[in-house]
């Protein structure tokens, strides 16, 4: 048994802090616990937490820990808690690493850490035993600053466990090049004596991009990760499992075999795919935490060898309805082949919204979305494919579906077109930013919602 029930029907939604009226963890992250109990909602889904390393994006941060401080100003209290603080230092080792990273990004005007003087780049002894005696004040400052942010998501956690609400996290599978983690250990990825990655990662043509997408990051020195027995890893894991009740790991066939792109080549087509030790990892992750309330995100290209590894381990896939709609039969997508061992979404954060997809597709191709949609499920919607009534049926057949977990991107249930979409994969500007309003709730019924929930056979909580 896990911590994590993952064949208890669940609903949920995804929207990531920054989609908050205020974008941050104040009293709009408490009322946004409310509207989901209100609603019947119980799982809350975030994208990872981390601090963007450039722009706005959370999938390339300046640490793999480390949360963003954008996302909550804390007033330091008049008697502060030291003696938690002291215990917060010695369970993450990573902190005094991410203080200094950040302050030397700061005294060399934001350039890279493989840009720094070598006596830095390289971490001299002496030179960093020096900035951490002339730099300790602003030091304890930073990590004073995570400790208040982990205090805070833990007092959310707390409340949204108080309204039987779980939250869902997000872990990107590999980290930025310009982080504290490869410049803290540069032996666990693929550089050179420079510093400069021999071969990056991303992922071949696929739906998003004709080109495939070049990420950029560096590969993982599996062998050597193997060799000190994942301890990273595994300390990852151990602090995200503190913050989440799951966590989705992103690009899960990266655990199978990833896309190596040579770091010279400009486009992610040139490339080929390389076996890594996911199952070793895996089987080291659940010795050592006990369980693996883990969400595999296994979109794309995905072969059977990344299928039986995911099976393996039991751990629940996606299914995304969007892309449910094309001839394949055996079509992972389609509702009749979402299994309870999977998590549905209408779309994801790299997804136009349902509106802006439906209404981006010829009239022949709505039709036949509607046609198929009417045909898998009981539905009283108009035959006209009208954009309204799709996105409801998109959400009902969502809500129906024999996934264990369903998860509505709040943009869907606020039925809200393009210009509300998060993310568009292989796009450097335009991204990130969008964020609701509460009177934009005036417009959808919490009693329907509801009812759905109930009606799906999906968990809500009652209060007694």
């Amino acid at each position: 048994m896990t911590a994590y029930d993952f064949y208890q029907r669940r609903a949920g939604v995804l929207l990531h802090p920054t989609s908050l009226p205020s974008g941050i963890l104040d009293k709009d992250a408490e009322r946004w616990l409310e509207f989901l109990e209100q609603a019947g909602f119980s799982v809350w889904q975030v994208l990872p937490l981390g601090e963007p390393q450039q722009g706005l994006s959370p999938y390339q941060c300046v640490s793999a820990f480390a949360m963003n401080p954008a996302l909550y100003t804390a007033h330091t209290p008049p008697q502060p808690d030291l003696e938690s603080f002291g215990t917060f230092r010695t369970e993450n080792p990573w902190l005094e690493d991410y203080a200094l990273f950040k302050l030397l990004h700061l005294r060399f005007s934001g350039d890279a850490w493989y840009e720094w003087p070598d006596e830095f780049k390289y971490r001299d002894l002496a030179a960093m035993n020096l900035l951490r005696n002339e730099m300790a004040d602003e030091s304890l400052r930073l990590q004073w600053q995570q400790f208040e942010l982990h205090q805070r998501w833990q007092e959310l956690k707390q409340l949204a466990k108080s309204k039987n609400i779980l939250l869902f996290g997000d872990m990107p599978l590999f980290v930025a090049h310009d982080s504290v983690d490869v410049w803290a250990c540069p032996q666990r990825y693929l550089l050179d004596d420079t510093g400069m990655p021999t071969v990056v990662t991303g992922v071949p043509p696929d739906y998003f991009s004709d080109n495939g997408q070049r990420w950029g990051n560096p590969h993982y020195n599996w062998e050597y990760m193997q060799a000190e027995n994942f301890s990273w890893w595994l300390q990852r894991m151990r602090y995200h499992l503190k913050m989440f009740d799951t966590v989705r790991i992103d690009h899960f066939r990266g655990l199978q075999a990833s896309w190596v792109i040579a770091a010279d080549c400009e486009t992610a087509v040139d490339g080929h795919w390389q076996e890594t030790p996911g199952e070793a990892l895996l089987t080291a992750i659940r010795e050592q935490t006990g369980s693996l309330p883990i969400v595999a995100e296994d979109l794309g290209i995905i072969t059977p060898a990344v299928t039986a590894l995911r099976k393996k381990f039991h751990l629940p896939g996606m299914s995304v309805l969007q892309f449910g709609f094309d001839e394949h039969d055996d079509n992972p997508h389609k509702l009749k082949n979402i299994l309870e061992d999977r998590i549905v979404y209408t779309g994801t954060h790299d997804n136009d919204t349902t509106l802006g997809w439906f209404e981006s597709l010829t009239p022949e191709l709505q039709q036949q979305v509607q046609a198929t949609l009417a045909s898998e499920i009981e539905t009283t919607d108009s035959a006209a494919p009208t954009t309204g009534a799709v996105v409801n049926t998109m959400i009902r057949a969502a809500m129906l579906s024999a996934a264990s977990i369903c998860i509505l991107p709040m943009q869907d249930i606020l039925q809200l077109d393009s210009s509300a979409r998060m993310n568009v994969p292989g796009t450097m500007t335009g991204n990130w930013t969008w964020s609701f309003e509460w009177q934009q709730l005036d417009r959808i019924s919490i009693a329907d919602l509801r009812q759905l929930i109930e009606t799906s056979n999906r968990l809500i909580h009652y209060d007694t």
